[in-house]
């Protein structure tokens, strides 16, 4: 393993899209802001979970089924995980830190596993107390089924709230004739919780049809959530099939639609429906066509970035860039590649530093550094 930081540098350069919904641009010119994307933590598979420490250290976790902390240019692995289930896109996803990890060291994870009928697995959420190197108090919170072999669509991403509730995503698991529809299944749905997986009592289906964890459905596999700095709003996207990937902002008890309604179409070319749009089910803030994957989003708000500040971060796997949207409210004005050619962008975070880091397969986590 290396311990020093390998530099690349890397300009912001503005490119034209080609999108059923192209916004109308700002400007004519790129951000005009050059940064460094520094290496600084290699040798990485499929970073998928980034979070960050009090003493300054990061937890990343691999796919693969491997919780690892970085500081000081040391990698050390982190024990007392819970059985993993690694399955094509299945295994160890999403990592966050409770709002008072610093007093009670909980950390939260999402991962695929094979507790419950059925064979195969299904996304479970599960939080544990981060002591020293090791997991403890381990405690399943929620866990999806029935489980299946399909190695499709297990989401997964974490979020808190301002009020302190919990939201995390799961994808339909590739069934999606059956399970994105139908409240009482999991799969294709944003689950709401309180952070000790209790079932808050005005979620939208307690006391009636469906289950009571869920709060909105009609997803088809949502792999980013952050919370919108300005508004509170939990904001999502989620892959599309063949174009018809989408930004939705999740509302209580709402129904986005797939696979009813979709701006994309079957992988050979064939339509999944003929329809965009239908009363009672809630429109895109913005989709792509074609696809461009989306993996992982984040807000930005630090003062290291000016050009970039109120923008939204989503990372592409297809065309292997990190895409800046700038936004107005609800409304995406301006699109900018970053990054292009990096490799296949799996998240992407803001760090309490005010730095922006970006977990790419293959390689690792890169920090962006604006150039003097």
């Amino acid at each position: 393993m290396r311990n020093s930081i390998v530099k690349l540098c890397v300009f912001v350069v503005m490119t034209t899209f080609s999108c059923a919904q192209d916004p109308e641009n700002k400007a004519n010119t790129p951000s005009e802001l050059a940064v460094r994307a520094e290496l600084l933590v290699s040798d990485l598979s499929i970073p998928w979970g980034l979070e960050f420490l009090p003493d300054g250290s990061l937890l990343i976790s691999e796919k693969s089924g491997r919780l690892i902390r970085f500081q000081n240019g040391v990698k050390t692995e982190i024990s007392g995980l819970p059985a993993i289930f690694v399955n094509g896109q299945g295994g160890l996803l999403d990592l966050k830190l409770h709002p008072n990890f610093a007093d009670n060291s909980w950390l939260y994870l999402t991962y695929a596993s094979e507790e419950g009928p059925g064979e195969g697995g299904h996304t479970a959420l599960a939080r544990a107390r981060l002591q020293d190197d090791s997991l403890t108090d381990l405690q399943v919170l929620y866990k999806c089924g029935p489980n299946t072999t399909s190695g499709q669509h297990f989401g997964s991403r974490i979020e808190f709230d301002d009020e302190g509730y919990l939201y995390f995503t799961v994808g339909e698991r590739g069934a999606r004739d059956v399970n994105p529809q139908d409240i009482n299944r999991d799969g294709g749905k944003v689950y709401r919780l309180f952070d000790d997986g209790r079932i808050p009592p005005d979620n939208p289906f307690v006391g009636g049809d469906g289950l009571e964890a869920i709060y909105s459905y009609g997803h088809r596999n949502p792999q980013g959530m952050a919370k919108n700095p300005s508004t509170g709003a939990i904001w999502t996207h989620e892959h599309g099939p063949r174009g018809g990937d989408e930004i939705n902002i999740i509302r209580k008890g709402a129904n986005y639609g797939w696979p009813v309604i979709s701006y994309g179409i079957n992988y050979d070319g064939t339509p999944i429906t003929d329809k965009t749009e239908m009363p009672g089910m809630e429109q895109p803030l913005h989709y792509w066509v074609p696809s461009i994957a989306p993996s992982g989003m984040a807000f930005v708000t630090s003062d290291r970035y000016p050009a970039w500040q109120g923008s939204l971060l989503v990372g592409s796997l297809a065309f292997q860039y990190l895409e800046r949207l700038e936004l107005e409210g609800s409304r995406v004005t301006y699109r900018e590649k970053l990054l292009e050619g990096t490799g296949r962008v799996r998240n992407v975070r803001q760090a309490p530093d005010g730095f922006i880091y970006v977990a790419v397969e293959g390689k690792g986590i890169y920090r962006l550094v604006p150039s003097k």
